[in-house]
């Protein structure tokens, strides 16, 4: 199990994480979202919740709930800037279609429960 970040998503986060003292890390999940199922959230972790998998990457950790997990496991974040626009983008092998916009996505993940 793993979720990884690029350089530039770890400089984003990092300066994020600076900003904030009462930052742990980032978390990272799913929730329902869309017309395809799913939509990434991503946030400043303030704090540990029971059952959360923690990940470290480059001193960064990464706190994912146990509901997300399945969805997000093995997931690269990266954070890409387009001229005035800059966003995360995720590179998740679970993803098995999604919405014409781009903004939710499914898995088979529900299928193998």
């Amino acid at each position: 199990m793993s979720i990884s970040l690029t350089n530039a998503a770890r400089t984003r986060v990092q300066g994020y994480l600076e900003l904030d003292p009462t930052a742990l890390g980032l978390r990272f999940g799913v929730s329902r979202s869309g017309c395809s199922g799913w939509g990434y959230k991503v946030e400043v972790a303030r704090n540990a919740c029971e059952g959360d998998m923690v990940f470290e990457d480059a001193g960064i950790r990464i706190y994912v709930d146990a509901a997300s997990l399945s969805q997000v496991d093995g997931t690269c974040i990266d954070f890409v800037q387009q001229g005035l626009n800059s966003q995360f983008t995720f590179d998740n092998p679970n993803v098995t279609g999604g919405c014409g916009c781009g903004s939710s996505f499914t898995t088979d993940v529900e299928k193998m429960a």
